[in-house]
């Protein structure tokens, strides 16, 4: 897949509450009731992102879940 303009991830954003661009990448932080919780949400991710085979760089911090993704074979979004 080729690289979106910058106009198009600017599009894209402004229809994903919550996703901000960080240079070649968009990321998100998700928080939980707790540790348990935001396990739970990262196997839903990865079964999905597993499906779609496109893999987001996963953080946990205790009840905090960070994503984020780019198209790594790229080198941006």
């Amino acid at each position: 897949m080729a690289l979106l303009s910058d106009d198009e991830v600017d599009a894209g954003l402004g229809r994903l509450q919550g996703w901000q661009r960080q240079g070649g990448e968009i990321t998100r932080q998700f928080e939980f009731k707790g540790f348990p919780d935001a396990v739970a949400f990262v196997n839903r991710v990865a079964g999905a992102a597993d499906a779609a085979d496109h893999h987001p760089d996963i953080d946990i911090r205790y009840n905090k879940v960070r994503l984020t993704l780019s198209t790594h074979s790229e080198g941006g979004i």
